[in-house]
């Protein structure tokens, strides 16, 4: 597995940037104390927590297409999306945020199987993360199992949302009952969630 100098940066920034939104989102910042804030030991607590859990939660799933594009022969890298990226940071100031980091993108031949199984992978991940997360939850580590819990069962039913660029649309193109399968782990514990479904 290789990365570009270029894709290292990205990635690193990227990272910094959604740890940078969500503790802001977290711990609120006016202008008049933003020097103080920025600098207490409450919000870089907080911006660590959110470089373990959010920050980690994004890259990795990005990471996951990254690998499984490989897999299949593709040139595949890691591209931040800086004007998303400042929105992000923008909207943690602001009081709200949507994050949409970049995107993995991958060029050469591939079949809608593969394509499919390019795109679920990052979801899968997300699963997978918050396993791990509900495992500390309930163990050692509850504010970062707690966190890492709630994002990565909002990455992973978000993305997997069957429309426009989100990876479900790419699953449902491929197969119908492939996106079915995956939707039971995926979009399920999302709606429990935020619904109680």
């Amino acid at each position: 597995m290789r990365f570009s100098g270029r894709e290292v940066r990205d990635l690193l920034v990227a990272w910094l940037a959604l740890g940078l939104a969500f503790s802001l989102l977290y711990v609120p910042v006016s202008p008049t104390t933003m020097g103080e804030t920025l600098t207490s030991s409450l919000f870089l607590g907080e911006f660590a927590l959110s470089l373990a859990t959010v920050g980690v939660a994004f890259l990795l799933h990005e990471l996951a297409h990254k690998v499984v594009a490989v897999r299949y022969g593709q040139h595949a890298e890691f591209r931040a999306d800086f004007g998303m990226l400042a929105l992000a940071v923008a909207g943690g100031f602001a009081g709200f945020l949507f994050a949409a980091p970049g995107a993995v993108h991958h060029r050469g031949y591939i079949t809608p199987r593969e394509h499919g199984l390019i795109a679920v992978a990052g979801p899968l991940t997300n699963v997978a993360l918050a396993a791990v997360s509900l495992g500390l939850m309930v163990t050692v580590a509850p504010d970062v199992g707690w966190r890492g819990l709630f994002i990565n069962v909002l990455l992973a039913g978000f993305n997997m949302i069957p429309f426009g660029p989100l990876d479900g649309r790419t699953v449902l193109d491929w197969s119908p009952a492939a996106y079915a399968a995956a939707a039971v782990p995926t979009v399920g514990p999302a709606l429990l969630l935020f619904f109680g479904l």
